[in-house]
């Protein structure tokens, strides 16, 4: 059974973040900060000019990996999905990964040589997987992103260039699908080195710590594919859909 939405227009703020802190960050990509005094939810997306639909679907989904927009998925404007995504990527970049490289490079100071090399070893790890996210977050961001928003204006200005219509044909969402890579494979990886294999280091809290973000973005960046997977490529294959019937692009 799909899970059902916790969170409604009228819940209070305060009471959505008691419910589930992991939410914090969340609504920070939406540009709603902390002091929110009794206000609810609906009010504050008012103040901010916050669709509120599209907010509550996004924070039940990050508290219910069960529950799944589908009958509202037609109701989103692709440019705020592409919107909140590219938030979401920003806060990793320059939040999470750099939270996890202090705790890196604090657990590096340990005394140990052989300790040192271990983390050495990790360090280079993450660097690689951090590589990695930049690239693919760097392919959306300047591809794929762009695209989508391409095909929204179409149907908007009523004008399809031929550019669009060739990308349309050749490469449409259905190969970004196919090929979407799932970021929290190497921060699985990178768990079970420092639970299975790490020898007993001296900074225990440091390591704790580190062990504890990289469950928390794995977590996240979960949650984040799930809504690239059901909701953003759906809502693309509409509008490719609804661009290739006004404007006779066939494949």
């Amino acid at each position: 059974m799909k899970g059902l939405q916790v969170f409604g227009e009228n819940s209070k703020m305060a009471d959505v973040i008691h419910k589930d802190y992991s939410l914090i960050p969340i609504l920070g990509r939406f540009g709603i900060k902390l002091g929110f005094g009794n206000q609810s939810v609906k009010e504050i997306c008012d103040s901010k000019g916050i669709d509120v639909g599209f907010l509550l679907e996004i924070i039940n989904l990050y508290h219910d990996p069960d529950y799944f927009p589908e009958n509202h998925l037609r109701d989103y404007k692709a440019k705020q999905i592409v919107d909140y995504l590219s938030h979401t990527h920003q806060y990793y970049l320059n939040v999470k990964i750099p939270q996890i490289e202090r705790y890196i490079q604090e657990m590096e100071k340990d005394p140990s040589i052989e300790v040192r090399k271990n983390i050495g070893l990790l360090r280079k790890f993450f660097q690689e997987y951090k590589d990695e996210i930049q690239e693919h977050f760097k392919e959306e961001e300047e591809n794929v992103f762009p695209y989508i928003l391409s095909l929204e204006n179409a149907l908007k200005e009523e004008v399809c260039g031929s550019d669009l219509m060739k990308r349309i044909k050749n490469c449409p969402i259905e190969i970004y699908e196919r090929h979407h890579d799932n970021l929290d494979v190497k921060l699985s990886d990178m768990k079970n080195i420092i639970i299975r294999f790490l020898p007993p280091v001296q900074c225990e809290d440091t390591c704790e710590q580190l062990l504890v973000n990289l469950f928390r973005m794995e977590s996240d960046l979960e949650d984040h594919t799930r809504i690239e997977e059901n909701v953003l490529i759906p809502n693309v294959k509409k509008l490719e859909r609804k661009v290739m019937e006004i404007y006779g692009v066939t494949r």
